[in-house]
């Protein structure tokens, strides 16, 4: 693969870690007091034109 499609794949990859971080913080934010709890979390990655849907599914734990 060439250099630019991996400058362009990391730089995507970086703006869905970083926003989703910040999602998920905001989110505990306003869910209040969240030490103790698991949540079960799953990411979905879809690509229509190449027919790709890629799920992840974890766990997070939440904190006070």
């Amino acid at each position: 693969m060439s250099e630019d499609f991996n400058m362009s794949m990391r730089k995507f990859l970086k703006q869905v870690g970083v926003t989703s971080q910040q999602a998920i913080e905001e989110a505990m934010r306003k869910a209040g007091d969240t030490s103790g709890k698991t949540y079960q979390a799953k990411m979905v990655l879809t690509i229509e034109a190449l027919d790709l849907k890629h799920e992840v599914n974890g766990e997070i734990e939440g904190q006070a």
